[in-house]
């Protein structure tokens, strides 16, 4: 018996999904995201290979935190200078780039390689509850 692995362009139908993201747990969120990127839910998975479909999140502003992780958690930043480390918390971050705190999760859910970027480019997030990628016709995943 032989196992195939087909190439991507006769394997995967990239399809594009909405994911509404108001009420939901960052991090249970991200998980749902990224194996959606990768195509782990397709039969056709293979992990060296982009077999995922196209994300979009809307309401990324009203994504929640539990416990108190709004005031607690920071995300840290470093210009490469000498004392030039920068910390922001989520509450701060999320009135100035909510979309930064989902990319930021789901990113750190993707492999580290050449393979995250290409799964990066096709998570599209956007702060607010439009999106213009209506002529795509994406399917709506359930909650």
């Amino acid at each position: 018996m032989k196992t195939t692995l087909a190439a991507v362009e006769k394997a995967c139908d990239k399809r594009w999904c909405v994911i509404d993201a108001e009420g939901e747990i960052l991090g249970r969120l991200a998980v749902k995201i990224a194996n959606v990127l990768r195509g782990r839910n397709k039969s056709t998975y293979a992990p060296h290979m982009d077999m995922g479909d196209f994300v979009v999140i809307v309401n990324a502003e009203k994504v929640v935190l539990t416990g108190k992780k709004e005031q607690n958690k920071e995300y840290m930043f470093f210009s490469g200078y000498q004392s030039g480390d920068s910390r922001v918390n989520v509450e701060s971050m999320r009135a100035k780039k909510p979309k930064f705190i989902i990319e930021h999760a789901v990113r750190g859910m993707l492999p580290r390689n050449r393979l995250a970027s290409a799964l990066m480019r096709k998570l599209k997030v956007y702060a607010g509850p439009e999106h213009p990628h209506g002529a795509q016709n994406p399917i709506v995943l359930a909650k």
